[in-house]
């Protein structure tokens, strides 16, 4: 069986010779091109089979194509510089124009260095390495996708799923070395992050290997992407599978150098497997690559007979399609120019001194690069001296064979099936078939998990200034560190409610000068450290710290108050009734009470009210009287009376919000701060405290504050003796502190003292964990549910107690007085109506009283029309009128008389007695002046007294 290998390279040897005399005799040109494969390996064998294949093929099918390849096949063994000696070897002795392959990214390199510095193009199909796409060499071709194209499907993976750490197990060679720095870049874009790089040796053993795994075992990263050769990776899932790494809690994802062969390995390297995801090169499915399928599967049991059966994988395809696609470059290159011209620098004895230049290589080159058509694995084109992806098909691994489970391209993410017009919702489960990962479970792993090496959760903690957000106590003998305390009682409810269990332990923290020593920066900075694997209490989250930790979300109220004693502001003065209204509202009050007065004296003077009689001042104080107190009954105009009903409405309002506000400030009583702004304390040189260890000290600093008159304080009773002697007698006139602990005082403290502010933002006290530590978005997720549910409250009534209780515990507001704009609304409504009512009154007495005016205005064009002796008659003509009208007196009850009256002065002056002679202008005005005498004297019940 070891020798079948060596009989069927042979076997092709000969044919390739036969091949070569054929076409000699035959007289066509030829094109000598060196093969170099691991023969050896599964991947060379494929490899090797459709090559063959494809030149048999390409000639059935081009028979008139006078240009043949003859294959000049080499082994690389899998080493590298066996595959540069037989590069050599093809170029000096053979004089090779191209050569396929070679199989390795790392023999790929240097062969890649020989095709350059020769001009003869390199075309791989199976080197992925990102690195080979390089402008160094342009004779290096790629008849394969690079690394970088599945980079973004992994990344996809990962990102659907909400894992954040993955470790890469990689090989270490170009090959795997290659990929990972795409994959951290891709990685990074969402947050996620390498917290290791396994690498490991292509010559490791198992014991090696058993090693590596059981370092990963220690780290709490559950999430892994293998990229490496078979050879390895059965190694690498053997050992996994015997550690118990192949279970429940564990994913794993293979890249497609292992995904696309995954049909081809044997039954017992896919068992170790079993539950791994991976992707791989999607190929569409066409009848010609079925029949083909069909044929190589025929051909590959008479070459490797004593090997077992193996499927077609992607490599064999793209093998099969770089050999038609030089075959068809070939055709178009006039062979004759095809000789190898040696360096002109012969002092250089070695063999790469010696190789010649190709002549014809720079028009080979161009030819290949331009031969596009569509092959058995999709569109071939080389433009981008690569492989172009389109579509990645995502597998998953169950028992002995890979399922298909969805799809991921650039535009549309992952999805199920193709032609899914849908993207993939980043914030929920991928749209894929249902996975079954290792351990034969369809729950999505979480990603991460406590090591399995017994060790325990290092829990730090310290004992507040406030002990009822953390008490920390040692027991002398045994060393056991036992917590209590608001905070301890959040961070064992946020435990209770995660889907799994974590082992902890508390320490105290110790800096070696004694439990509690030291500031909070120290004690957070040792989770920075690694002493503690997260760090728990009134712990503030600053912007600082997280340079160096990671908090959760705040499980506290934000913000930085002050505490300052109150005072009993209730005013007992004579004008202490002036104060439920602003000044201004007084004024405008007042304003619009004279206005309402005036609207509504005019309009009932118009209609001679009986109440306005008397002297001017008399009616305007009669007026004043119906708007004060909305008499309705005593206006007799409509209109009059719709401005009182607003009226009524306004005074009402006003009435009754001054009766609730002068109630209120004679009989609630009025606890004022003492001090209102922060910087009131500064500008007065007033001493205040704050909370000895915490960051406020610097912050009042910041704000400007001597630091003689910044005041450390170790607790609540030191604050309240403190704010007792105040800043006169060798204490403080205020407290700036963050508001958890000011709750707490004032539970204590409740009577005398409020709360003032906030007066600075804060985020609040929260957990640190270490930089990127995937408990931090467990815990937050854990402490956002605490706090919307009525645990917190349960929480807070057990060691802050009620915090209603406390009248004045609340934020202070300002003056309680009503000015004008709380009802200017109610004011603009009033004002309308009135000056409404005004304009409709003028529009009203105009339209009556049209006629007059008219007549008014016709005097006025006669006058002008006449002259002046005419205006003289005329005024000696009004003089005899007087002196006829001068004694009538006529009494008008009601407007009916007054009309009359009007009409009677107008019959009057227009009849003949007068003297005066009409001019035919005023025939009309006569006519019915006569008409208008007549209707008085039938309708009048009274005779005017004369």
């Amino acid at each position: 069986m070891e020798r079948a290998p060596e009989r069927a390279a042979i076997f092709f040897l000969l044919l390739s010779l036969t091949v070569a005399q054929y076409t000699t005799e035959s007289g066509t040109g030829t094109l000598n091109v060196g093969v170099i494969l691991h023969l050896k390996s599964l991947v060379g064998k494929m490899a090797h089979t459709s090559i063959m294949m494809a030149v048999e093929d390409f000639y059935a099918v081009h028979r008139s194509f006078k240009t043949k390849l003859v294959l000049h096949i080499r082994d690389s063994n899998g080493d590298d510089i066996q595959a540069a000696s037989e590069a050599i070897d093809l170029l000096e002795n053979y004089n090779v124009k191209a050569i396929v392959g070679p199989q390795k990214s790392s023999e790929a390199t240097f062969v890649s260095d020989l095709g350059n510095k020769s001009q003869v193009p390199v075309i791989s199909f199976t080197a992925t390495n990102p690195t080979l796409s390089s402008i160094d060499v342009p004779y290096f071709l790629r008849g394969t996708l690079s690394d970088v194209a599945q980079v973004n499907t992994i990344a996809a993976l990962i990102k659907a799923y909400g894992w954040r750490e993955v470790v890469p197990i990689y090989e270490d060679t170009d090959y795997g070395r290659g990929i990972i720095p795409y994959l951290a870049d891709a990685l990074q874009e969402f947050g996620a992050y390498m917290p290791y790089r396994s690498a490991i040796s292509k010559s490791a053993n198992t014991d090696q290997v058993e090693q590596e795994l059981y370092k990963l075992m220690t780290m709490q990263t559950r999430i892994y992407v293998v990229h490496m050769s078979v050879n390895i990776a059965s190694i690498l899932f053997t050992k996994a599978k015997e550690l118990g790494m192949m279970s429940k809690g564990y994913a794993w994802i293979l890249t497609d150098g292992i995904s696309n062969i995954v049909n081809s390995l044997s039954p017992s390297i896919l068992e170790e497997i079993n539950g791994a995801i991976g992707v791989r090169f999607y190929l569409p499915a066409s009848k010609e690559l079925h029949d083909f399928t069909a044929r190589w599967n025929k051909r590959f049991k008479q070459d490797y007979p004593n090997d077992p059966p193996s499927q077609l994988s992607i490599f064999g395809l793209w093998g099969y399609d770089t050999t038609w696609a030089l075959a068809q470059a070939a055709e178009k290159v006039n062979m004759a120019d095809a000789i190898f011209q040696k360096q002109k620098d012969t002092k250089n004895t070695t063999s790469l001194g010696t190789l010649g230049i190709s002549t014809i290589g720079p028009k080979l080159l161009d030819s290949i690069l331009h031969s596009k058509f569509r092959g058995l694995s999709g569109e071939f084109d080389l433009r981008n001296r690569q492989r172009e992806f389109s579509t990645f098909q995502i597998i998953n691994v169950v028992g002995s064979r890979s399922k298909e489970i969805g799809f991921w391209t650039a535009k549309q993410g992952i999805f199920r099936q193709l032609n899914e017009n849908k993207t993939t919702n980043i914030n929920s489960v991928p749209d894929l078939d249902p996975v079954m990962w290792p351990g034969e479970v369809y729950t999505v792993p979480k990603g991460w998990q406590i090591p399995t090496n017994g060790k325990k959760l290092r829990v730090g903690v310290r004992t507040s200034g406030y002990p009822e957000l953390m008490k920390v106590e040692k027991n002398p003998v045994t060393n056991e560190v036992t917590a209590s305390g608001y905070a301890i009682d959040v961070f064992e409810e946020v435990l209770r409610r995660l889907p799994y269990a974590i082992p902890y332990e508390y320490v105290a923290f110790d800096n070696g000068q004694g439990v509690n020593s030291g500031s909070y920066n120290d004690f957070v900075y040792q989770v920075h450290l690694g002493v503690y694997d997260t760090a728990i209490g009134d712990i503030t989250i600053r912007y600082n710290r997280t340079s160096y930790v990671d908090f959760t979300l705040p499980y506290t109220e934000s913000g930085v108050a002050m505490i300052v004693p109150v005072k009993d502001d209730r005013d007992k003065n004579t004008w202490v009734f002036l104060k439920p209204l602003t000044t201004d509202l007084w004024f405008g009050s007042i304003a619009f009470f004279i206005y309402t007065a005036i609207v509504i004296w005019l309009l009932e003077r118009r209609i001679n009210n009986a109440e306005l009689t008397g002297s001017f001042f008399r009616q305007l104080g009669i007026a004043i009287y119906f708007s004060f107190f909305a008499d309705r009954e005593r206006v007799d105009s409509i209109l009059s009376r719709l401005v009182v009903i607003v009226w009524v409405f306004v005074l009402l309002v006003i009435t009754s919000s001054y009766t609730a506000n002068l109630s209120s400030m004679l009989t609630v009583q009025q606890l004022q701060p003492t001090v209102t702004d922060v910087h009131e304390l500064l500008k007065n040189g007033e001493y205040v405290g704050y909370h000895n260890g915490s960051y406020v000290g610097d912050l009042l600093k910041g704000l400007g504050f001597d630091r003689t008159k910044i005041r450390a304080y170790d607790n609540s009773d030191d604050f309240a003796e403190a704010l007792t002697k105040g800043s006169q007698n060798g204490g403080i006139a205020a407290v700036v502190h963050e508001v958890p602990y000011i709750k707490i005082f004032l539970a204590k403290h409740c009577k005398g003292y409020t709360m003032v502010g906030p007066i600075y933002k804060s985020e609040g006290f929260g957990f640190a964990f270490p930089k990127r530590s995937p408990l931090v978005y467990d815990f937050s997720r854990e402490i956002l549910s605490i706090l919307e549910g009525d645990s917190i409250i349960h929480i807070e009534k057990k060691w802050i107690g009620d915090q209603h209780a406390c009248q004045n515990d609340g934020t202070v507001v300002g003056s309680s007085s009503l000015n004008f704009n709380s009802f200017s609304g109610l004011f603009l409504v009033t004002g309308v109506a009135s000056t409404s009512a005004l304009l409709i009154a003028l529009l009203m007495f105009l339209y009556k009283n049209k006629h007059r005016i008219r007549n008014s205005i016709s005097r006025d064009q006669t006058r002008s029309r006449y002259g002046p002796e005419h205006i003289n008659e005329q005024n000696e003509e009004r003089v005899i009128d007087s002196s006829q009208v001068q004694n009538l007196q006529l009494t008008v009850p009601d407007d009916s008389e007054y009309t009359c009256q009007q009409e009677e002065e107008i019959s009057i002056e227009l009849s003949p007695a007068s003297g005066f002679q009409p001019s035919p202008d005023f025939a009309s005005q006569e006519h019915r002046a006569v008409a208008s005498s007549t209707i008085i004297a039938s309708s009048s019940s009274q005779t005017p007294r004369i």
